[in-house]
This record gives structure tokens, C-alpha cells and sequence, in this order.
């Protein structure tokens, strides 16, 4: 009977009959989990190891794996901003994590994101969902910036973040063996809004899902839809797990430890979700990480480059989607399906039959089916720009500019379509063969179209600080 009343809500013809039903019909809820700076091969069930990730696992094992998921940038802010909007981040001028005042201008960036900007959490929000963000925001806030927008603002009727956003937040203290005080880092986020409270670095992630439990408990008791963003400040360094699981020290296993303990910290939200019917029948569960690994802590599995590169390893990531009631496949690893971040947010507005904003065109497109498990990409090609101030980094004196992402083809070139790298993604997923020189034709046109697009966005400060690099 619910699919008959959601079928009638789509359909959208019956007048007065599908406004009824679709009041009458059960809104399924979503949970968010956004980690951070995780590589695409850091899950057990993506094959790491070296670490187990027991309660992400088992998501996967009741849910479906997508192999070819990618963010739209590799680095945070504008990696957050794109899975925020549907839009690529460029569009507002969000390109690198967010600084102080002086380095935003410098790199040709906004201050925060324009709270015009379509949000996901405020679509919903207006359909009548209760919003929550919990854990890391930067999308404004941050360092000097202490006039941003609080979170509220771009549709959340609650947030907790860390010291990268405004309003009540979780300050981290540090604490190794044989420390007896604790440290404090980032002790100037006092300033970005009243209700800080310091903890354990090791345990924010648990005081993110701390808050969000009863947030889902009133969303219940208030008989509303619930919609949660759980963006914890792990897996990013530096790494302060709990002083248990230091083991040796080296940031590898700092690194290792941090995943699981988070992995840990995750499960007592699944659970309040799996173990409650109607809960379980009605939520789903998406997780992905905002970028690729730093060098020597995660690992992207059989991909190039690490965050900050436009080579899969700072763009792919693992994606998985858990809701038993609405996947039509379980325990499934999709290794066909090309889609990004940029597709949630329409995908996620036509999954829930919440109308999509007035006068916005999505970047994204809307994948339900997709997503569910029937299989098929995105149509349009994804495009990537590199952050401005990231043109050489992790070894890499020359990172390209320029990436996009079409059908089986991966090309990488300069602002100005030179240096072309051309990659068959189904032969060589590990970018190690430019097969450019062989296929001009197909240089060419995909030269042309990325161009396009970068010119079609607006600029940042990119080419001069490579300029100035050399």
C-alpha cells in the first residue's frame, strides 16, 4: 500500500487524491555519514587489511557497494559544498578548504558559501523533514572568518560541528601515553559561537552520534521524517586515537586505529536504527568520504594520487547504501556504475518526492534507480578543477588543472587543454598508461568540452599562483 500511495505522489495528476496520499504516505528517512579524508581502499569490506571496519561491513553486507563513485573535489570545502548542492562547487566559488580571511582572498575564494546556494537540508527541511548536521561543516565559519552564516541558516534545525563552522561545537583534546593533562588544539574556535565543549579527540566522533541518537528519538516521538548529516572530524589528521590503540606510533598505525575507533564509535547509531522496525524499514543509510588519503595514512587501493589530486585516488571513493526495505539487491558490489556526489543531492530529493528548489538546475541528476540497485550512470560527463593553491603537492611538482571523467575516459590536462593524459578506465584504472598520442579524436572533443566547462565557472586564482610557483 505505501508504494501505491508513493506511486500516486510521483504521478502527481490526481489533484487533491495524490496530496492526500502523499500526506498519508510514510517519508523515508536518510542518514548521511560523510568521513574524512578516507581512501577509497580503507574499509575491510573495500579490502584493507591491515584494519577491520566491522559495523560499516555489515552495511555493505545488507547493502550495496559502488565501486565508481566519485566526490567532485579533492579537498574538503568544496568536496562538502558539492554534496551540500547538487552543484558543482566552483559555481560558488568554494575550490580549496577554507583559510583564514587573507588566504581565501589570495586563492580567489568565498568566505563561506552563499546561503542562496540550493541545500539538500533545506529542501527537505520545507517538505517537512527534521534537518540535523552533526560533525565537520566547513563551508564556513572557520579560523579569522567568525561572521559566517551559522549552520542553521542553510536548513538544519540542529547542529554540533568541530572548530571549522559556527555554533555549538565539539573542541578536541589531546592525549597520548604516559600524558597525564590533556592538550588542547584549535582553542581560537572558542570564538565561532557559544555552546563549545572539549573532549577527547578520540571520542568526538561518539559525541557527534551522542547528539544525533535523540535527535532521531524526537524526530520519532514528533511522528516526522528525519533527514542527518554524520560528518565526523575522523579519519583527517592529526591522528589522536584513544591511548589504548597507539601501538607503535608511526602514522600508519595512528591512522589505523583512528578508523577503527570510529568504525566503533558508528556502531551505536546503527544500531538504534537496525534494531528499531520501523526504523529499519523506513531509513536509508549512505557513507563516503569527502576526498582521497594523505600520503602514508590511508590507502586508495589500486588507484593513483591521494588528496588534492585529480587522479582517482584523491576523487573515487567508497560508497555504500544501506536501507533493507528499499534496495533492490543486497550484499551487492557494483563495479559498473558511474555516478558523484553532485547526483545525491536530486537523487536524494526524488527518492523522498520532495520538490526540487524553484528556478535551480542541478549539476547532479537524479539516480534513484541507481542508487537502489538497478544499475546505469549519470548521462553528462563529471568535471573536476584542482584547488588553486595545489598545483604541486605530495610530490608532485605539476599536477594537472583539469579533469573530466566520460563513459570509459579519464582526461587530465592544463587550464589550457595542454599536457593532455588520457586513461581507459576499464583496462587501466590505475592511470599508468597515457594513451593519448592514440587517440587525438578523442583528446580533442573531450579537450573541448572540459574547457567549456571551466570557462562556463567562475574563476579562482589557480593560474596565478602557479604562475608565481614558478
Amino acid at each position: 500500500m505505501k508504494y501505491f500511495l508513493l506511486l500516486i505522489c510521483c504521478l502527481g495528476t490526481w489533484g487533491d487524491l495524490a496530496g492526500q496520499a502523499c500526506m498519508a504516505a510514510e517519508r523515508p528517512n536518510i542518514v548521511l555519514v560523510f568521513i574524512d579524508d578516507m581512501g577509497w581502499g580503507d574499509f575491510s569490506c573495500f579490502g584493507n587489511e591491515d584494519a577491520t571496519t566491522p559495523n560499516i561491513d555489515r552495511l555493505a553486507a545488507e547493502g550495496i557497494r559502488f565501486e565508481q563513485f566519485y566526490v567532485n573535489s579533492p579537498i574538503c570545502s568544496p568536496s562538502r559544498t558539492a554534496i551540500s548542492t547538487g552543484q558543482y562547487p566552483q559555481r560558488w566559488r568554494i575550490t580549496s578548504y577554507l583559510n583564514h580571511r587573507k588566504a581565501n582572498e589570495e586563492r580567489g575564494m568565498a568566505q563561506w558559501l552563499d546561503p542562496q546556494a540550493p541545500m539538500l537540508a533545506r529542501s527537505l527541511q520545507q517538505a517537512g523533514y527534521a534537518t540535523g548536521h552533526f560533525g565537520k561543516w566547513h563551508m564556513g565559519g572557520q579560523r579569522d572568518v567568525n561572521d559566517a552564516p551559522t549552520i542553521q541558516t542553510y536548513g538544519f534545525d540542529e547542529s554540533l560541528t568541530n572548530f571549522e563552522g559556527m555554533g555549538p561545537k565539539l573542541l578536541p583534546l589531546t592525549l597520548k601515553p604516559g600524558q597525564e593533562k590533556p592538550g588542547r588544539i584549535w582553542e581560537d574556535a572558542e570564538n565561532l559561537g557559544a555552546g563549545f565543549r572539549w573532549m577527547l579527540r578520540s571520542e568526538i566522533t561518539g559525541g557527534f552520534v551522542d547528539a544525533a541518537i535523540p535527535f532521531i528519538d524526537q524526530a520519532v516521538a514528533n511522528d516526522k521524517p528525519f533527514y542527518i548529516n554524520l560528518w565526523p572530524d575522523d579519519v583527517h589528521g592529526p591522528y589522536w586515537p584513544p591511548v589504548e590503540s597507539w601501538g607503535d606510533g608511526s602514522k600508519r598505525r595512528l591512522y589505523l586505529s583512528v578508523l577503527e575507533s570510529m568504525d566503533q564509535q558508528f556502531g551505536r547509531l546503527f544500531d538504534r536504527i537496525r534494531s528499531d522496525a520501523k526504523l529499519r524499514d523506513n531509513t536509508l543509510i549512505l557513507i563516503c568520504s569527502d576526498n582521497g588519503p594523505a600520503p602514508g595514512a590511508g590507502e586508495a587501493g589500486p588507484f593513483r594520487g591521494f588528496k588534492t589530486h585529480l587522479y582517482e585516488g584523491g576523487i573515487r571513493s567508497p560508497l555504500i547504501v544501506w536501507g533493507p526495505n528499499f534496495l533492490r539487491k543486497k550484499g551487492y558490489n557494483n563495479t559498473e556504475s558511474v555516478f558523484s556526489a553532485v547526483d545525491l543531492a536530486p537523487t536524494l530529493l526524488a527518492f523522498t518526492d520532495t520538490t526540487f528548489p524553484a528556478g535551480i538546475q542541478f549539476d547532479g541528476e537524479p539516480l534513484v534507480a541507481t542508487l537502489l540497485g538497478d544499475g546505469g550512470s549519470r548521462a553528462a560527463p563529471l568535471f573536476f578543477r584542482r584547488p588553486p593553491d595545489r598545483d604541486s603537492y605530495y610530490g608532485v611538482d605539476d599536477l594537472p588543472d583539469l579533469a573530466v571523467r566520460a563513459g570509459k575516459w579519464k582526461l587530465l590536462c592544463e587550464y589550457d587543454g595542454s599536457a593532455p593524459e588520457l586513461y581507459d578506465m576499464q583496462t587501466d584504472r590505475g592511470e599508468s598508461s597515457n594513451v593519448a598520442a592514440n587517440h587525438a579524436d578523442i583528446v580533442a572533443h573531450l579537450t573541448r568540452s572540459l574547457l567549456a566547462w571551466h570557462k562556463s565557472m567562475p574563476p579562482d586564482n589557480g593560474p596565478i599562483l602557479s604562475k608565481q610557483a614558478k
